[in-house]
């Protein structure tokens, strides 16, 4: 489950994945002494996120067991601004499905013995089903945030359709998790704009996302190339 070290002696992480997690830990700890300094809870999460997240740009199941811890801990942030939508998302849909993802991931190994999840490819007629899903969860928690009296409930419903369709493809392994993971970043940093007009600190949860974004980006880039280099493989 945790990254090994290849006979050849070659890390685990390439130099560029390096370079990106310094990068974006970087950012996200100089905004929080710059906007911030007191919500630590904030800081632990977000790195713990951005750490997560080069873990599934490799495809390992790790990634989806820190995914758990960052979803807790964002719960609980949102809570804090009323956001219910996000906290209602992330503790009662993307922290569990994300513990569903950590078994799909760890029963699909692409070799026995590594931590490279194997990519899959959705039918046409579970891309229809989950579309369908989708959108019965979207218009069930709209009226559930409505009903909560949740701040911003246009962007905070369709954080939920992102969130649930990025929760989706993780758990079937396909790489266009990362994209919707992309799509519900955007919503977030909209989100989080809306509250930092009232409180400056939040200015470090948008840079957190922003990063996220960047990562996220890179995640799909990575899977595509895993899922053409195992396609290749498996042919021969």
């Amino acid at each position: 489950m945790f990254p090994k070290i290849s006979k050849a002696g070659s890390r685990y992480f390439t130099r560029n994945e390096v370079i990106l997690w310094c990068l974006s830990a970087g950012f996200i700890v100089l905004s929080f002494f710059l906007f911030d300094r007191e919500n630590y809870l904030t800081l632990a999460a977000s790195l713990i996120g951005v750490t997560s997240l080069i873990f599934n740009a490799k495809g390992n199941p790790f990634g989806q067991a820190l995914m758990i811890v960052f979803s807790v801990l964002y719960g609980v942030i949102s809570y804090t601004f009323t956001y219910y939508g996000e906290m209602a998302t992330y503790l009662g849909m993307t922290a569990p499905m994300a513990a569903v993802a950590l078994v799909s991931w760890l029963k699909n190994l692409y070799e026995k013995g590594k931590t490279e999840v194997k990519v899959n490819r959705l039918p046409r007629k579970e891309i229809y089903l989950m579309t369908f899903l989708t959108i019965a969860v979207t218009f069930g928690f709209y009226h559930l945030l409505a009903a909560l009296n949740t701040a911003n409930l246009t962007p905070s419903t369709v954080s939920v359709a992102t969130s649930f369709l990025a929760a989706y493809l993780t758990f079937r392994r396909s790489p266009f998790f990362a994209i919707a993971y992309a799509a519900n970043d955007v919503v977030l940093i909209v989100l989080w704009v809306l509250a930092a007009l009232s409180d400056i600190s939040y200015l470090s949860v948008i840079i957190c996302f922003v990063v996220f974004l960047a990562n996220d980006i890179y995640g799909f880039i990575n899977w595509s190339k895993m899922y053409r280099r195992q396609e290749m493989l498996g042919s021969r």
